[in-house]
């Protein structure tokens, strides 16, 4: 196990990724490596599951015309693919070839939180699911879902589908979320949840009990633990907003030990710059220590803002040392 008082160093691959001729992300929400080190970019493009070989050559696509709204991505130690469509409300799992396995939720289907589109409030906190935004699998298996646009919950399933938990409610308190957007469980059962409009990331038991939390993260939005028991965290950071006493406006990566400790950031005020980020949605790290960032940018007038049509989308960042 790596000491977690070493820090860590990462330099940008640029250019990394052979998206083909005429191809789009539009916005990519997730990415992950399989068993292989072969990287799936779950986007909102035509192609919304875009495989590539960790040298970035393009390896093959599916998914089209079956997703909302993709969201997360997960990939298994078995390879099975787990892929949030949030505005459906459901899960999918699949193999890596895109064969469907298991739905979690029903489509289209919400829980009720008494959120409306003119309140805008999640009122109370409901059962699976309301715009789920991500999910992490424990050592044995079970599912852990952040239930977070719409619902202020966090909920356990065993690998076959059933419900065995939830906990959470909307609030700033221990325990309570404002937007639970990513989450990871560590190898000894611990959860891990990116509390994102509360800026901060809180720390429970596998049962739901209230550890910790950490408040050195800007909006975080995904999380990843890798073998070495390095947490790795994208962050939306603040725009446009003037920055609470204590944090950064940037968007960027952290990296923490399990005990809270920094080892590595990055990430600087010009966001299209290679190595530095407009909106990091989604983060992974492949077998070799490799970091993989998704970013929901839309160029040229989309809905994120003005961006330049050559701003990265994904980035690939090699570990250095």
């Amino acid at each position: 196990m790596t000491s977690r008082t070493t820090k860590l160093a990462y330099e940008v691959v640029k250019g990394w990724d052979k998206l083909p001729n005429g191809w789009s992300y539009v916005e990519a929400a997730g990415v992950a490596t399989d068993s292989q080190d072969r990287v799936y970019v779950f986007n909102r493009g035509e192609h919304p599951v875009i495989v590539y070989d960790r040298s970035g050559k393009f390896l093959a696509a599916w998914g089209e015309g079956m997703f909302n709204n993709p969201h997360g991505i997960t990939i298994g130690p078995d390879d099975a693919v787990y892929l949030t469509d949030n505005y459906a409300h459901v899960t999918h799992k699949f193999t890596t070839e895109g064969k469907l396995l298991m739905t979690l939720g029903v489509k289209d289907k919400p829980s009720d939180t008494g959120f409306t589109e003119q309140s805008q409030t999640v009122k109370k906190a409901a059962g699976p699911f309301n715009r789920q935004t991500n999910i992490s699998l424990s050592a044995n298996g079970d599912i852990y879902f952040a239930d977070g646009y719409r619902n202020a919950r966090v909920h356990r399933f065993s690998a076959a589908g059933k419900l065995l938990a939830s906990w959470g409610e909307p609030g700033a308190g221990p325990g309570q979320f404002n937007l639970p957007h990513g989450i990871a469980v560590d190898r000894r059962g611990r959860v891990y949840v990116a509390d994102r409009e509360n800026l901060r990331i809180q720390v429970f038991t596998g049962d739901g009990q209230y550890v910790s939390e950490w408040r050195d993260v800007n909006r975080p939005t995904d999380l990843y633990i890798d073998r070495d028991d390095n947490l790795f965290v994208a962050e939306l950071g603040l725009h446009g907003v003037k920055a609470p006493e204590g944090h950064s406006p940037l968007a960027r990566v952290s990296v923490f030990g399990l005990d809270g400790t920094l080892r590595a950031r990055w990430g600087g005020a010009d966001g299209c710059a290679p190595g530095n980020f407009v909106a990091p949605h989604g983060i992974w790290v492949d077998s070799r220590g490799d970091v993989y960032v998704a970013e929901v940018i839309m160029s040229m007038g989309g809905r994120r803002g003005l961006v330049p049509t050559d701003c990265h989308t994904i980035q690939k960042f090699a570990r250095k040392g």
